[in-house]
């Protein structure tokens, strides 16, 4: 949405093969808001996907974006909550777990392979962006052969966004977390944490981090490929699901 030139307003769409489709960004220039304007980007995307002829739709909403979300047919599914961590120096004591490392050729397509059942759709062309932008941020932990857990993560300007982190055990999801902790650079660090996963709460707090607000994951269409939500500790982030 322009107005004299200037952007105002955006939304963008991710498509996850033909199962569902991603919205993100709805965000409005504060100058304008309460206008509605918001309301028509989202209806133009919902637009632009039904043309596409993707039938499921999701995103993840703040408290002031679910009602008007829901009047556009969106329904709740569960409830994130982001957690941050300022840290007063750039690095921390943290040491990295032997079972983590860079992860081989091999081992990526496995964890995109797991990944691809967890979430509901093959996202492996983010997760390997992921990998090529942040190499030292991804990690997995193994025992004996079988893959016990995953994070990635993300450098942005002002802060370092692990996801998304899953991990069946509690050592495996510790053990991904110190490593994001030792490897990171920037002071703040940013985890979307599902709520609803006491164990990566409880490591959370334990770390330090605070929760700074909440989100509330909605569909619209048929929610015919749920994924595994209950086993990852945090999402990739609002922007891609």
């Amino acid at each position: 949405m322009e107005h004299d030139g200037k952007v105002i307003g955006t939304a963008t769409t991710v498509f996850y093969e033909n199962r569902f489709a991603w919205i993100g960004m709805v965000l409005v220039d504060s100058e304008f808001r309460k206008r509605g304007i918001g309301t028509e980007l989202l209806k133009k995307t919902i637009e632009h996907l039904d043309d596409a002829s993707i039938h499921t739709m999701k995103l993840d909403a703040t408290p002031q974006g679910k009602p008007i979300y829901a009047k556009l047919g969106f329904i709740e599914e569960y409830e994130i909550e982001r957690w941050m961590l300022k840290r007063p120096h750039a690095k921390t004591s943290a040491k990295p777990v032997a079972t983590c490392g860079p992860l081989s050729e091999v081992q990526k397509q496995r964890v995109f392979q797991l990944d691809k059942a967890l979430f509901g759709a093959d996202r492996g062309f983010l997760l390997r962006a992921l990998c090529e932008e942040s190499p030292e941020l991804a990690a997995a932990v193994w025992e004996d052969e079988s893959l016990q857990g995953y994070a990635f993560g993300r450098a942005g300007l002002f802060a370092d966004h692990l996801g998304p982190w899953m991990a069946r055990t509690r050592p495996a999801a510790e053990g991904l977390l110190q490593e994001f902790l030792a490897k990171s650079s920037h002071e703040t660090l940013i985890v979307d944490c599902m709520k609803s996963n006491s164990m990566a709460v409880e490591l959370l707090r334990g770390f330090g981090f605070a929760p700074s607000r909440a989100l509330t994951r909605m569909f619209r269409g048929p929610n015919s490929y749920p994924g595994r939500p209950e086993l990852f500790c945090a999402i990739l982030g609002p922007e891609f699901g």
